[in-house]
């Protein structure tokens, strides 16, 4: 059974056109690919939603659930060019859920919100049989903005650039070296690992996307989540209905994500990259953004360009052979993930 969000063609069959009352405001309605939904408001201003669920993961700290919670959520929005501005959050626990775990959730959504900038306005929070670790069941974060400044992924046009910020499988690395620290710790260094773990502020682009935004000439921007950088690419030319054509050797490549993908067999390129931001800028207009970003210590490159032809969509390997963009059929992370899990 396949693990993490349906894939495209169970999409299409089962949830593709069932969206309650049709309505001329919905600019961007749910699809494949695209991060967020967009309602105009009128006067030239629209409304961003976006929803994600959340859940804990082992060994990583209360805290963390608390930000990613947050940034996760923000990060859909953010990527529509627009700052998150308001956001509601259910937070579901066992009924033996301490307190203090409580207070430490609460908390750190309540700081995470509170540096983005944004206001929490409602939720729910409860105790629930069935429940074995503290669930965020759903959060929703909104933005209001102008409609010229609305960014999708279906803008990449013909011409463009592509760039990656941070290098692939960043939620990867972050994720299993919490998990997985007493392998790599017999075959890696302590400060190797202990930078993989570290990675785990990064799970976010909300500074990536506001900053590339920032600089103009920004046509589309993605988050690669689940399928990873390959996912978000070919989400991106389908979207947009455009060929890519990318190299692997052009990457950043942090030496913690190469650690961890090769302990364990991971392609990092197919495995989930929350915090990887994929863009697209039109032509000239690539190292302005790069520039912002570099401000912002936030590493970035050129990874290959937009064609017309939307059936060349294509990725060199670091190996030097050429494969197909698609979505991976499974996440290669969770295999891994559920492994450590029996192990611990």
């Amino acid at each position: 059974m396949k693990i993490g969000k349906i894939d495209e063609a169970d999409f299409r069959s089962l949830v593709m056109g069932k969206f309650g009352r049709r309505d001329p405001s919905v600019l961007v309605p749910p699809m494949t690919g695209v991060d967020a939904g967009v309602i105009d408001l009128g006067g030239g201003r629209v409304l961003v939603v976006a929803e994600d669920p959340i859940f804990t993961m082992p060994r990583l700290p209360l805290e963390m659930f608390g930000r990613f919670t947050v940034h996760i959520g923000a990060s859909d929005v953010a990527v529509m060019g627009i700052r998150p501005r308001y956001m509601t959050y259910s937070l579901l626990l066992p009924p033996d859920t301490t307190r203090d775990d409580i207070k430490r959730i609460i908390d750190s959504i309540h700081a995470a919100a509170r540096g983005l900038g944004i206001a929490i306005v409602g939720g729910h929070t409860g105790f629930y049989p069935g429940f074995t670790a503290p669930t965020i069941g759903g959060i929703t974060v909104f933005a209001v903005g102008r409609r010229k400044d609305l960014v999708t992924p279906a803008g990449a046009r013909p011409g463009d650039e592509i760039i990656l910020t941070k290098g692939p499988a960043i939620e990867t690395a972050a994720l299993l070296a919490a998990l997985r620290e007493e392998e790599l710790l017999t075959r890696f260094s302590a400060t190797l690992v202990d930078k993989a773990k570290s990675l785990a502020r990064a799970i976010t682009v909300v500074e990536d996307a506001l900053t590339a935004a920032a600089a103009g000439g920004v046509t589309a921007m993605h988050d690669a989540t689940e399928g990873g950088v390959m996912g978000g690419l070919f989400e991106i030319a389908a979207a947009s209905r455009v060929g890519m054509e990318v190299d692997e050797r052009l990457f950043v490549y942090p030496d913690e994500v190469r650690m961890v993908c090769e302990a364990f067999d991971i392609d990092p390129v197919r495995a989930i990259a929350e915090g990887s931001l994929l863009i697209t800028v039109g032509p000239g207009k690539s190292g302005a953004v790069l520039a912002r970003l570099k401000r912002k210590h936030i590493a970035a490159s050129v990874i290959g360009k937009v064609l017309r032809d939307r059936r060349r969509r294509t990725i060199r390997r670091a190996d030097g052979r050429t494969e197909t963009l698609a979505i991976p059929e499974q996440d290669p992370f969770w295999p891994a993930f559920f492994e450590g899990l029996d192990a611990a």
